[in-house]
């Protein structure tokens, strides 16, 4: 019996010509999500509490997803799973009316916090590579080499409500302290936030469409169809001026721009 992890040719006629052993990154589960997150608190710039708390009505306005935190933590009764722990930092942006002028634009910050579970599978290789690592050994890294890797794919959220309230009025939620933002969202919005001593606070609702996976290093062999050429040209114009109408009209539309190309690549002579 061959082993699996060594080249194995093929016939001349065959569309597969070999096969190669590759490192890479195997996706181990997966979940698509669609969030209606209600009443998220608005932390405005310290600019903008004082049009709030004078404004009589807020409008929505959009919203820019600016950082996903990620921690991934393992389950100790369920092995192979996973928490995928996920903060989302929003800048959002709300029109306030102020009496019968023009609305003043505000901006500020949004929190939200989602939990989810994962299978990672198990593995008790710790893994060391010769990348260079300019400020020595991470002892968080060295005791949790380990786990698999979280990532989160998103989109910019959907405003789907906003409204203004008195702070009497609002219920009990987790408000966010100042330390818990880091300094490179804070420095998103140019001047401070406002994170407490107001008389009106805004709250927003918001449509989030994401995707989480957990994925590990796998070593996977894969079949090998042929070499992979650059089809560009890379020939000087040596040094002469060209037309610029003349160089346009040479160039292709770019079909694969409007219509993906397909994943896999069409041949005539493939099984």
């Amino acid at each position: 019996m061959p082993e699996k992890g060594c080249p194995v040719s093929t016939q001349e006629n065959a569309c597969v010509r070999d096969s190669v052993c590759i490192h890479t990154k195997k996706i181990y589960d997966g979940c698509k999500d669609k969030d209606c997150i209600e009443d998220l608190r608005f932390y405005p710039t310290q600019n903008a509490q004082a049009v709030i708390d004078r404004a009589v009505s807020v409008r929505a306005g959009k919203a820019e997803l600016l950082h996903v935190s990620i921690d991934v933590e393992p389950i100790g009764f369920n092995k192979g799973f996973y928490t995928v722990d996920i903060r989302y930092f929003y800048r959002v942006t709300v029109e306030a009316f102020v009496g019968a002028v023009r609305p003043v634009d505000i901006s500020g910050l949004c929190i939200f916090d989602k939990r989810v579970i994962l299978f990672g599978g198990e593995g008790s290789a710790k893994i060391f590579s010769s990348k260079l690592v300019i400020d020595g050994l991470d002892e968080r890294k060295i005791q949790r080499n380990n786990l698999p890797i979280a990532y989160v794919e998103a989109v910019d959220p959907i405003v789907l409500g906003v409204k203004l309230v008195d702070v009497c009025d609002c219920r009990p939620s987790c408000d966010c302290d100042a330390s818990e933002v880091p300094a490179c969202i804070c420095d998103c919005f140019g001047c401070d936030l406002s994170f407490g001593n107001e008389s009106k606070r805004i709250l927003i609702t918001l449509g989030q469409f994401s995707i989480v996976r957990l994925e590990r290093d796998s070593q996977l062999l894969i079949p090998v169809y042929d070499y992979c050429l650059p089809e560009k040209d890379c020939s000087a114009s040596n040094g002469t001026e060209e037309d610029p109408g003349e160089v346009f009209r040479s160039v292709q539309f770019p079909v694969n721009e409007f219509f993906p190309k397909e994943s896999h690549a069409k041949n005539k002579n493939c099984c």
